[in-house]
């Protein structure tokens, strides 16, 4: 893919209007997925529920992107059309990831290191062949006792810049994702100063690695109270906090930010994204925008629940969420919206 491409691909997933569908849960991951509404975990299952996902119509009215796993990526439609197609034909890009997973970080307890740079090269290479236009990389920080150490925040900002700089040499558009974890008590404030401290180390490693940050999306967590916090802050101190740390620490150069969700509940996600944008879309350089994944496909995996009759269902279930967020990252949500749109 030309220069001119990847940046082309990178302005196209942070789109007015619309942001990036994240399905691209491992085989393992999507086990639990499928089991809350008892269906089971095989590959004929869980290539129904991607196809009812991404057939949708209307989909690529609000979802630039899909982000896929590696079996996702080869397989087809009920109708026989490669997913890759299916999505395209819909004006959405295709993605993937690429990482092999969070593991223990050696001599730092409780904290991990994402793999996967073995053979990433050849890997990308492959996936530019299947269709694939951009790739994902998470990196988890996790907030405790005495950590993150700097040995995880180096290590995962070493590899994140890495994975990025092979990405956009085998013409990928490399979504960076550092996720700092909701797990814990802490407060909102300790989020922040961790959430700062990672994002700094990881534009560092892209300069670094000589990666050119007009072809790069970042996907970072917001700053927010940990699940267990007992004061858990307002959606007005989430968007402040947010904002703050992404002033401080993301290039103006940086093609947009799509945020993960990281667990909130699906309309707490689509509240927060819009708070940032009525207030603070004029102050700063990049589209704030989602990548969601739970907090886009719960309701509709929900309807789904397996069976091929409730497959429109789960489809309006999608379309609204994707719909509520599109909103969201113009500023234009708001709960009436919400209510309206769930009676109509």
């Amino acid at each position: 893919m030309s220069v001119q491409s990847l940046e082309a691909v990178a302005k196209a997933m942070v789109a007015p209007g619309k942001g990036i569908l994240a399905a691209d849960e491992s085989t393992g991951t999507i086990e639990k997925r499928l089991a809350s509404v008892k269906v089971e975990n095989t590959e004929e299952n869980r290539r129904a529920y991607r196809d009812m996902l991404f057939s949708t119509k209307g989909l690529g009215q609000y979802i630039s992107g899909v982000i896929l796993y590696d079996e996702t990526l080869r397989q087809k439609s009920a109708g026989g059309t490669p997913f890759v197609d299916l999505l395209a034909k819909n004006g959405i890009l295709p993605g993937i990831k690429v990482d092999t997973g969070a593991k223990d970080l050696a001599l730092c307890p409780g904290e991990k290191v994402t793999e996967g740079l073995d053979n990433l090269a050849r890997r990308c290479a492959e996936y530019v062949k299947l269709g694939a236009k951009f790739a994902k990389w998470r990196a988890v920080i996790t907030i405790g006792e005495g950590i993150p150490s700097s040995t995880c925040i180096a290590a995962n900002a070493h590899a994140l810049g890495r994975y990025a700089a092979i990405c956009q040499a085998a013409g990928l558009v490399p979504i960076v994702e550092p996720e700092v974890l909701m797990d814990g008590n802490h407060a909102i404030e300790r989020c922040e100063e961790v959430t700062e401290w990672t994002l700094n180390a990881v534009y560092e490693a892209l300069y670094l690695n000589r990666v050119v940050l007009e072809r790069s999306v970042l996907k970072p967590s917001m700053v927010v109270s940990g699940k267990d916090c007992p004061r858990q802050a307002p959606v007005a101190e989430v968007a402040e906090r947010t904002v703050r740390v992404l002033k401080r620490s993301v290039p103006a150069a940086v093609a947009g930010i799509v945020f993960l969700s990281g667990g909130q509940s699906d309309e707490l996600a689509t509240e927060h994204l819009d708070a940032m944008n009525k207030r603070y879309a004029k102050e700063v350089p990049w589209p704030l925008s989602f990548s969601y994944g739970r907090a886009l496909q719960q309701p509709s995996l929900k309807a789904w629940k397996g069976t091929a009759a409730n497959v429109g269902a789960a489809q309006a279930a999608l379309l609204h969420r994707a719909r509520m967020n599109g909103l969201a990252s113009a500023g234009r949500y708001s709960a009436d919206l919400e209510r309206q749109a769930l009676a109509a």
